[in-house]
């Protein structure tokens, strides 16, 4: 069963970014942020409670628990959302994130003693190189520096939250770890409406159909199998998987937006497959 979870996760994921712009539609994207995580840390809490796991934990625990949320839920997704809202183009932005597993690869080795092999850098080239043939080499040129800024902190959050979280990954079950990572994304989501942003959510057909997509599938579903997955394998060959992300999510968009696939975006596909395999072998 658990080796699907990879390609449950690469479906889950890929399919938040068909339902993101919905939701930024209707709502500036921090109110929107903080509404998520409020309701997926109550989930994660009565999980927790179901499961008779003690949300009690050592200072500690907690302290590191909240802050991979901050990182993962607070500036990774803060960041992604943000530089979405300003008209940063959907593509671009995944295509920074996609950087990610080069430098999970380049800081896994000093940081968590990993060995990344050859073979493996071999693999994270030509997952990228794929990975930026399905985007396409001349996706807009029309990209604000804030767009831009936002997704670059994001890129080093989601890098800094993958090797902290696999550092700290035997703490806690992960209910628990989850429910306060969680909590701590609606912190700091809710200080940033408090302190810079215009709150507003206008409880559409489409916004709630897109959010209860994001809360279910992708915060309760797809984020615990990548915990899961950091948990049990080295953070290296774990953030290899990404490097999907944008191929099965230009599937996607022709599959259920109607928008076009080529076929440099079918060899990026096959190359950026071909790239994960090799990346994700021992």
């Amino acid at each position: 069963m658990t080796r699907i979870f990879p390609f449950i996760f690469i479906l889950l994921w890929s399919s938040a970014f068909i339902t993101t712009k919905p939701i930024i539609d209707n709502s500036d994207p921090f109110a929107a942020l903080a509404f998520r995580f409020f309701f997926v840390a109550i989930g994660f809490y009565l999980f927790s409670i179901y499961l008779k796991q003690s949300i009690i934990v050592k200072q500690k625990n907690l302290i590191e628990s909240v802050f991979s949320g901050v990182l993962f839920h607070g500036f990774y997704l803060g960041g992604v959302f943000y530089s979405i809202s300003i008209g940063m183009p959907t593509g671009i932005a995944a295509l920074i994130v996609t950087l990610q597993p080069i430098l999970t690869n380049a800081l896994s080795g000093p940081i968590l003693s990993e060995k990344v092999t050859i073979k493996q850098w071999v693999g994270v080239l030509l997952g990228f190189i794929g990975a930026t043939l399905v985007l396409g080499l001349d996706v807009g040129t029309n990209i604000p520096l804030l767009g831009l800024i936002a997704t670059i902190v994001a890129l080093i959050a989601i890098t800094t939250s993958t090797i902290w979280q696999k550092k700290l990954s035997n703490n806690l079950p992960l209910s628990v770890s989850n429910f306060y990572q969680a909590l701590g994304g609606c912190l700091f989501h809710t200080l940033i409406i408090i302190f810079f942003a215009e709150p507003y959510i206008n409880f559409s057909q489409t916004f709630i159909i897109a959010m209860s997509h994001q809360i279910f599938l992708v915060s309760f579903g797809a984020f615990t199998i990548l915990m899961y997955l950091i948990k049990n394998n080295s953070a290296s060959k774990t953030v290899s998987i990404f490097f999907l992300i944008p191929a099965t999510s230009a599937f996607m968009a022709w599959l259920f937006l109607n928008e076009s696939l080529t076929n440099l975006d079918l060899i990026g596909f096959l190359i950026t497959t071909i790239g994960v395999y090799i990346a994700t072998q021992d």
